[in-house]
């Protein structure tokens, strides 16, 4: 298959473009770069760096004729601003990335009668007013299945639960608290725990988000059944754990 990652250089991205080429696909990335890194390029992958969140970049095929890659099979579209507490330092850049980079993939893909696979996320489940990455996530999602029910672009949402696993950050605004972990544990420091570590969250390993991803996308390809076409997975465990669970599962 011809694949197109939005977010490709990115934690999750990265995972899903190595499985990709495994299994012998044909793989291009869009990134910018904002969160993603050159070093997490895998060889195999064609990589433009460009803003998706740019319409004008949209109406000229985000430079994809440069590959000769006019029209994927399928489109995993993963790029976004990440994470809550930056969202309020950054309303706007955090909605033209979540929200209008993902409708200018949807009439990309709408053009092109390409299935697409969207990256959600479990904060869906709160209040979609409580921090604009929630509003901008929930946003992202009813663009998508708007452009499922009006122009039958099939699609399948995944929402993910607090991702770990290898490529994460593990510093910057955008880092995780595994990643917080990982970084303090490699450099022989105490575990920093916020409040009494009791809040408990549903931790998901990269590798299972992946092979989601995957089933999703072959299904919409190969199949495009309504038990894949126009619906929502929650790809989490399915089991919380205390911040004071994860931090002793590094040891002493």
């Amino acid at each position: 298959m011809k694949v197109l990652v939005t977010g490709g250089a990115g934690f999750v991205g990265t995972n899903l473009i190595k499985r990709l080429l495994k299994d012998g696909h044909e793989v291009v990335s869009l990134d910018n770069y904002s969160t993603g890194k050159k070093e997490n390029e895998q060889d195999g992958c064609k990589y433009i760096e460009v803003d998706i969140s740019d319409s004008l970049r949209r109406h000229k095929g985000f430079g994809l004729e440069t590959y000769q890659l006019q029209k994927p099979d399928i489109i995993y579209h993963l790029a976004a601003i990440p994470r809550i507490q930056p969202s309020f330092l950054e309303p706007t850049k955090t909605f033209d990335s979540n929200v209008k980079a993902t409708q200018n993939i949807m009439e990309y893909a709408r053009k092109l009668n390409v299935p697409v696979v969207y990256a959600g996320s479990s904060s869906s489940h709160g209040d979609k007013y409580a921090n604009p990455y929630t509003h901008s996530k929930c946003l992202g999602e009813e663009v998508v299945t708007m452009y499922n029910k009006i122009y039958d672009i099939p699609t399948a949402i995944c929402r993910f639960y607090n991702v770990y696993g290898e490529y994460q950050l593990t510093e910057g605004a955008y880092c995780t608290v595994l990643g917080i972990f990982q970084k303090l544990y490699e450099e022989g420091k105490p575990l920093t725990i916020t409040g009494d570590g009791e809040q408990r969250r549903d931790f998901t390993y990269v590798g299972d988000i992946v092979d989601g991803l995957w089933r999703c996308g072959e299904h919409l390809v190969y199949r495009n059944s309504s038990k894949t076409n126009g619906q929502t997975f929650e790809l989490g465990r399915g089991k919380n754990y205390s911040i004071n669970e994860i931090a002793g599962a590094f040891g002493d």
